[in-house]
């Protein structure tokens, strides 16, 4: 294993080509270019927030919104703070099935290791993540929210993502090149994983429901995508910040993937190649 992430490391700016060409394809002949990256999150949170923060009057979601708790457009910053790592998740999700078959080209034809190709969607979808901050700040500024050392849950809030990001596309990749059915249940599972994860809602909701039962509710605490979002939450809500336990879960659960998935990949790789 060290001998392949070494190797990966060599071929780092194979990585960084891919990333720049599908960031130049995708906003090619694009008048807006790189603008959609903010538009289209910033579309989303204006829906989510008139039917959850307007029509089910849910601004108290955020529990301690920038000015105060009660603060107008606490929810909007907490909407959106959710959202932009979302859509950085979702993409990769949504594209992971296809890592490999896009590039099935210069698989076979490059030697390099294959890990570089999932490594690549993942990067490329961060770069795109990183393009929406303005947004969010543009957020922070309008609503004069102020943040101190709860700042730095986002260094942890991306790493753990990106390592789970990177641990279910080295799964799903390697898997649908060999079954198909797997970009069908992934479109499924993206649906499910964002109702089902605390990213326009916060996760003392469901905590509160007395109809769930408690297997129920610490089930959902400790999928990792939750303690992610609490952690993406808790840079401007301290109050969202996740409990040892919902932490450990994230990050336990991230490695876990990780490895699962690198495994997988592994193992599977010399029949993926001649599927290719």
């Amino acid at each position: 294993m060290a001998s392949r992430t070494l190797a990966v490391w060599r071929n780092r700016k194979v990585v960084g080509h891919l990333v720049r060409r599908d960031l130049k394809v995708k906003y090619q002949n694009s008048i807006l270019g790189y603008a959609w990256s903010m538009l289209e999150p910033l579309a989303m949170a204006c829906v989510y927030y008139f039917v959850f923060g307007v029509v089910f009057a849910a601004t108290g979601g955020a529990r301690e919104a920038p000015g105060g708790p009660d603060a107008p457009g606490g929810y909007a910053l907490f909407l959106l703070s959710g959202l932009l790592p979302w859509m950085w998740f979702s993409a990769a999700l949504s594209d992971a099935p296809k890592a490999l078959i896009t590039h099935s080209k210069l698989i076979t034809t490059m030697k390099v290791p294959r890990e570089i190709f999932p490594i690549a969607i993942v990067q490329t979808k961060f770069v795109e993540y990183l393009l929406t901050w303005p947004v969010l700040l543009l957020f922070v500024v309008a609503l004069r929210g102020e943040t101190g050392w709860n700042f730095f849950w986002i260094i942890p809030a991306i790493l753990v993502q990106f390592v789970l990001s990177l641990g279910v596309t080295l799964l799903l990749s390697s898997i649908n090149v060999l079954l198909r059915d797997v970009e069908r249940i992934v479109r499924i599972l993206n649906r499910v994983l964002f109702y089902g994860t605390p990213i326009i809602y916060p996760m003392f909701r469901v905590m509160e429901v007395e109809a769930l039962p408690d297997w129920f509710k610490a089930l959902y605490a400790h999928n990792p995508l939750a303690g992610i979002f609490q952690m993406h939450h808790a840079v401007w809500y301290s109050s969202e910040a996740p409990p040892v336990s919902v932490l450990c879960a994230a990050v336990g659960g991230a490695l876990l993937v990780l490895l699962v998935g690198y495994v997988t990949f592994r193992r599977l790789e010399s029949a993926v190649l001649k599927e290719l």
